[in-house]
C-alpha cells in the first residue's frame, strides 16, 4: 500500500533523526497524525524557531542564540583551561558530571577524511585563532578513544603545542564499578598503559 505523499514526507522526515528506522518513523508519523496533533504542531514551530535562532557560538562552536553562548560570558570560568569535545552532548556530560570550571571547544564531530571531514570543518582554524589570542594554559582533550577520534586528538595536541598551550588526555579505562572480566581488550589495554602510581 503507498501512503498520500504527506505522510511519505513525514515518515522521510522523522528518519532523519539517529536510530529512527523506517518502522520507527512510520510509527512515529502514525502517532503524531492518531493521537497528537497539537504535539506536532508543537513540535514543527519548534524545530523552526530552534533552526531560525540557533547558531554556533563564535569561541567555543556551542549552540547558542546569541554571539558567545552562556558559557562563554561567563566571567567567573576559567578562560585557561579548555576542553575539546566532539559534540554538545559532551558538554553537557562534562557540565553535569564533574566540577569542571573552564571553557570548551566544540568540534562538532571527528576527523574523518573518507567522510570529508577534515579540520576545516571542525572549525579547527576557529581554534588556531583561539590558542593565537591566548592565554591558554591547558588544552584537555575529550575526544573518544576511536580511530577518528585519535586521529583528531594527534591533530589537535599539535596545533596546541605550535601555539605554546599544554595539553592533557582525558583518562580511558576501567569503568567505576567495572569488572576486568568483562572489559573489552581495546579498553583493558588503554587502562594498562594510561596507569598511574598511588
Amino acid at each position: 500500500m503507498a501512503f498520500s505523499p504527506a505522510l511519505s514526507r513525514l515518515i522521510d522526515a522523522f528518519r532523519v533523526l539517529p536510530g529512527v528506522g523506517a518502522k520507527s518513523a512510520q510509527r512515529m508519523a502514525f502517532h503524531v497524525l492518531q493521537n497528537e496533533r497539537h504535539g506536532g504542531a508543537y513540535l514543527a514551530d519548534s524545530i523552526q524557531a530552534a533552526l531560525d535562532s540557533v547558531r554556533h557560538c563564535r569561541e567555543c562552536r556551542m549552540f547558542a542564540e546569541a554571539e558567545l553562548c552562556e558559557i562563554c560570558r561567563n566571567e567567573q570560568r576559567d578562560a585557561s583551561r579548555v576542553c575539546v569535545v566532539e559534540s554538545p552532548a559532551d558538554v553537557m556530560a562534562v557540565e553535569q558530571n564533574t566540577n569542571f570550571e573552564g571553557r570548551y571547544f566544540v568540534l562538532m564531530g571527528r576527523l574523518s577524511p573518507i567522510d570529508g571531514i577534515g579540520p576545516e570543518e571542525l572549525g579547527l582554524d576557529v581554534l588556531r585563532d583561539r590558542l593565537q589570542r591566548g592565554p591558554i594554559e591547558e588544552l584537555i582533550l575529550a575526544v573518544g578513544a576511536t580511530v577518528e577520534g585519535e586521529a583528531t586528538a594527534q591533530y589537535v595536541a599539535e596545533l596546541a603545542h605550535e601555539n605554546g598551550a599544554g595539553v592533557t588526555r582525558i583518562a580511558h579505562g576501567v569503568p567505576v564499578g567495572g569488572e576486568l572480566e568483562y572489559v573489552d581488550a581495546g579498553t583493558l589495554s588503554q587502562a594498562f598503559s594510561g596507569r598511574r602510581p598511588l
